[in-house]
């Protein structure tokens, strides 16, 4: 397992720790961080939490291992005391992360907020 955490590992030093895990689906990737819940309208409203650009470009890089199609990839994501499986998707150059309703629910978040995230992928 490599925990990658935003702002203390680039994109660089990201792939250098995928490059020597072997085949990338044989491999777990955990990275932190801190983000603003935004909202996207998509056919409904729904909260996001973006990438930093760093892990996004990072992320990007190993995409088609990855994905399950349209870019979209499977993450199990932990923030507080709830965990929940999501799937990250590409938007605008970079990745959200939705948040569920559930999950809003059960931490109390809401749009605007500032929230510590855990995101595993592999």
């Amino acid at each position: 397992m490599h925990r990658v955490y935003a702002g203390v590992l680039a994109s660089r030093c990201l792939r250098a720790l995928l490059a020597g895990a072997g085949r990338w689906s044989n491999a777990l990737v955990e990275f932190s961080f801190e983000g603003e819940i935004i909202e996207w309208r998509g056919p409904a409203p729904y909260l996001f939490v973006p990438l930093p650009d760093d892990l996004a470009a990072a992320v990007a890089d190993i995409a088609r291992d990855v994905t399950y199609g349209w870019g979209c990839i499977p993450a199990e994501c932990v923030s507080g005391r709830t965990t929940w499986t999501t799937s990250i998707f590409p938007r605008h150059g970079g990745y959200l992360v939705p948040v569920k309703v559930a999950v809003q629910r059960a931490e109390g978040y809401a749009l605007g907020d500032i929230i510590e995230l855990t995101v595993r992928i592999g």
